[in-house]
């Protein structure tokens, strides 16, 4: 099955090429980007797999992606802005901690898989653990170097790549889309 993502990220790509064996994913090239003015992550990931809809070949999937992390000690925040919240993210969100206690988080991911004929399935993944006070290991992307989950005493980024594309929110959200897509 072929399926291309609404998204210009190589590295989300590369996730869900990973956690979808057996498919095809590529980058859809669109001529711009949509406005993500959700309320959700499913409601931006749906507005990114609409977008792309209208810009894939007429026999092709799309899907659309948005994902982030939410902090309980900020009300859930970052949450959607979790792309968009700083210019340096991991070190506002480091000196927003400073001092907390309560440093439980959690990754959440939503996809949108919109079909040729219009038809949409959706999924969602979380990951739970908790924010470190100092970055840590060099492999995955975004919030990883601070992000620990639950069970693991090393960071997204310690654990690596290939414990991501097997582990993270964005691979139980594809696991559980592609379950979706097989059902029929």
């Amino acid at each position: 099955m072929k399926i291309l993502l609404a998204s210009r990220n190589p590295n989300k790509l590369r996730e869900l090429r990973a956690a979808l064996p057996g498919w095809e994913v590529a980058l859809l090239e669109a001529p711009d980007e949509p406005v993500e003015d959700g309320e959700t992550f499913l409601e931006n990931a749906r507005i990114k797999a609409r977008h792309g809809r209208r810009h894939a070949p007429a026999g092709e999937w799309v899907a659309g992606e948005d994902a982030g992390i939410e902090v309980a000690a900020l009300g859930g925040g970052p949450g959607i802005e979790s792309a968009r919240w700083a210019g340096d993210p991991i070190q506002r969100l480091l000196t927003e901690l400073e001092g907390v206690e309560d440093r439980r988080a959690r990754y959440v991911c939503a996809l949108v898989a919109i079909a040729p004929d219009g038809a949409e399935l959706h999924a969602e993944g979380t990951l739970e653990g908790y924010v470190v006070t100092e970055p840590r290991g060099s492999e995955g992307f975004g919030y990883d170097p601070i992000f620990v989950p639950l069970g693991e005493s090393r960071t997204v980024a310690e654990l690596g790549n290939a414990w991501k594309s097997a582990h993270s929110h964005r691979a139980q959200a594809a696991r559980s889309l592609a379950a979706r897509l097989a059902a029929g």
